[in-house]
């Protein structure tokens, strides 16, 4: 029955995925900003130990240090990696004396690590105690400093960039094999047929799962129970009323030796054949019952396509000769299927009976079978209305019959032969069976699977 369904959620996998990524770049976002901060902090604090430890040996070995800063580039290096050494006069030095010794650094630096702009760039700067009341300063550029600590803080962000996205697929892949048993499951529950009621495998589950299996075997044993109480029911109700219509049968058959009038004699065919139609219905709701019964094994043995054939021929040709419907067998060929002859007989009979009433007088009914590498075919092809591509699947529920159609039947037949395919594992396929689109004709294939 179509239903109308709610709005999808997303998977569980793909939820956890996406809330297991999230979270990885989170992390990944956090460590890798305080990296960077840690690794250009500690760089800058290297190149500022090394310009103080140039400034200690200048101190140290009493190094004659330039009264002025040199601007002269050393071949093969960066001008910008300069190391400028200044001495700042002593204080109270005369203005001529300290002019005379001004450099690029202004001379009232304080003492200590600084930052300073000379020459419109940014500096680097040390200031300490040269003796003598000088002080001296070591410094160099900005740009060189922070592009060497930008470089050292990138390679060691560099692991993250290479491992956060080998790290997301290594999550996506084990959320994936963790959930591989509920899509097993899901995969296992969608390939049974209507009637396979059997427990779903309960082994080798997540905790998590367990309980959810363990309900839904609870709730096919009860739809079983439920289901089987149902067929018993409808077995139990025509084998009631076989007695019933036989017996009447049989008083109908003693009322037509009698002497009546014609319409009574015409009153009671209409009788006669209403009785026949409620025999037949009886019948095939008994045969239905039997072959849904699923703790009833079907026997299955090496049976011989063509000896059905032969069977259902004897018992139908008498109701095609009735309608001038030329029923035969097509071809010589004769293949064996592991199928009991009973369940043969009963669903060719089925399907050559429906073809036979809803062919027009006239008409063709053929039978034929091949054999291919994996299936043995059996077909009947008729020549009569046809089945709408919309319908295909309906005909097969039980008592269900086309609008329009007149001729008599229990809605029951092709009901049969789907239920007792399903349990064979074959399949059964409605097609056109001619080019005629005023008669486009029915080709019903039955494929058994081969044996050995």
């Amino acid at each position: 029955m179509d239903g109308r369904q709610g709005k999808v959620t997303p998977s569980l996998q793909f939820r956890l995925s996406l809330w297991l990524s999230l979270l990885i770049l989170g992390v990944a976002f956090c460590a890798g900003v305080f990296s960077l901060v840690s690794a250009f902090d500690e760089a800058n604090d290297l190149q500022d130990d090394q310009l103080k430890q140039v400034a200690a040996l200048i101190r140290h070995y009493h190094i004659p240090a330039m009264r002025a800063p040199t601007q002269e580039n050393v071949p093969g290096t960066d001008p910008e990696s300069q190391v400028v050494i200044q001495v700042f006069p002593a204080r109270g030095a005369t203005g001529a004396d300290a002019r005379g010794r001004a450099g690029s650094f202004p001379t009232n630096l304080p003492d200590g690590m600084q930052t300073v702009l000379a020459d419109h760039k940014s500096w680097r700067v040390y200031v300490s105690d040269f003796g003598h009341g000088e002080r001296i300063a070591v410094g160099q550029q900005t740009d060189l400093r922070d592009e060497i600590a930008r470089d050292s803080a990138l390679r060691t962000m560099m692991p993250f960039a290479l491992l956060i996205p080998l790290l997301l697929l290594l999550v996506g892949s084990l959320v994936r094999q963790m959930l591989k048993p509920m899509k097993n499951l899901a995969l296992e529950v969608n390939r049974r047929s209507e009637q396979d009621m059997r427990p779903l495998e309960d082994q080798h589950l997540p905790a998590e799962v367990f309980p959810l299996v363990q309900a839904i075997n609870r709730l096919l044993a009860r739809v079983t129970q439920s289901m089987a109480l149902q067929r018993r029911f409808v077995a139990d109700a025509a084998h009631e009323l076989r007695s019933p219509l036989t017996a009447l049968s049989l008083q109908s058959e003693r009322l037509a030796a009698a002497e009546m009038s014609p319409s009574a004699h015409e009153r009671l065919a209409s009788l006669r054949l209403g009785l026949q139609r409620a025999r037949a219905l009886l019948e095939q709701l008994l045969t239905l019952a039997r072959v849904q019964e699923t703790r009833v094994e079907l026997v299955v043995e090496h049976t011989s396509i063509r000896q059905g054939f032969i069977q259902v021929l004897e018992s139908l040709m008498p109701l095609a000769q009735a309608k001038n419907i030329d029923l035969g067998v097509v071809g010589s060929a004769d293949y064996m299927v592991d199928v009991s002859d009973v369940a043969l007989a009963v669903m060719i009979k089925n399907l050559v009976e429906n073809a036979i009433r809803y062919t027009p007088a006239g008409g063709r009914v053929d039978l034929s079978v091949e054999q291919t590498t994996t299936h043995v075919a059996v077909r009947v092809v008729d020549t009569g209305p046809g089945i709408p591509l919309e319908l295909r699947q309906r005909v097969f529920d039980p008592f269900y019959r086309m609008l329009g159609s007149d001729e008599s039947g229990s809605g029951l037949g092709l009901s049969i032969v789907k239920t007792i395919a399903d349990r064979l594992n074959a399949s059964i396929e409605l097609a056109p069976g001619g080019s005629d689109p005023s008669h486009p004709g029915l080709r019903a294939t039955i494929r058994f699977p081969r044996g050995a």
